[in-house]
């Protein structure tokens, strides 16, 4: 019988600790098939971030080290200049990356760092109870924002694509969601191009991905996938915001 469908080689066998519904589980199962169709679990390098992604390497048959919290890039940094013969991707949440580990994250960039990013904006602080994060929308109700964000007093969301896009060190910086089917195809297709690119030795590479929070934002599972259809992708457009082959 013809196989048509299996596990990745590179997702291990562990039963999934993330909340139903929760998207991270589609996110790690794309980044595997990426790491089986480009042949390289065995020379890569994963960093595990401070949040709800923290035990990423239950999952992951690659190698994995752990950062403290927001210092992936600089610990992917590390790993990379003294094993630059191995592909090294981070793995990090909206709080992880766009508020404790904002510096790391730019400077990483700003240098051209040949590394892959792979950033899960779920508009929310997870793992630690659902207080307003980086990525938290205007009039958004979280734990510490009861009445909803308020722009006065905490500032606009981080639009990090669109930030880190305007550095001459991005070399390929892309906005995907998980969504819908379609949006996962497109999601994969971007994180592939991620990897290819450090493989190819192109620079700073970073794939945001806009992902669902039902437990946090007290919603059914498929009601926060609609909620981030209907409220995130407005205020986080999705597409390529910098990608120096294209724009050569």
């Amino acid at each position: 019988m013809q196989i048509v469908f299996e596990k990745p080689k590179a997702l291990s066998d562990t039963p999934t600790h993330y909340c139903p519904g929760c998207t991270h589980g589609i996110i790690h199962r794309l980044v595997a098939e990426v790491l089986d169709e480009l042949d390289i679990t065995g020379e890569t390098i994963g960093i595990a971030p401070v949040g709800c992604a923290v035990i990423h390497f239950n999952y992951f048959e690659c190698d994995v080290a752990q950062a403290a919290h927001g210092r992936a890039p600089a610990v992917a940094t590390g790993l990379k200049r003294v094993n630059p013969d191995n592909i090294v991707f981070s793995y990090q949440g909206d709080g992880d990356l766009a508020a404790i580990g904002t510096n790391e994250t730019i400077h990483a960039a700003a240098r051209g760092e040949n590394i892959t990013v792979i950033f899960v904006n779920n508009a929310i602080y997870g793992m630690t109870g659902g207080q307003m994060a980086p990525t938290t929308l205007p009039g958004q109700i979280t734990q510490t924002s009861p009445y909803g964000r308020d722009t006065k007093t905490a500032g606009f969301p981080l639009r990090m694509c669109e930030l880190l896009a305007t550095l001459d060190g991005t070399a390929y910086a892309e906005r995907v969601a998980v969504d819908s089917v379609k949006n996962v195809l497109k999601a994969k297709k971007a994180i592939k191009k991620a990897f290819q690119y450090q493989i190819d030795g192109k620079g700073f590479s970073i794939v945001e991905i806009l992902s669902s929070c039902p437990t946090n934002w007290g919603l059914e599972p498929v009601k926060a996938l609609e909620w981030l259809r209907q409220n995130m992708i407005p205020y986080y457009p999705l597409g390529v915001f910098k990608d120096k082959e294209v724009s050569r």
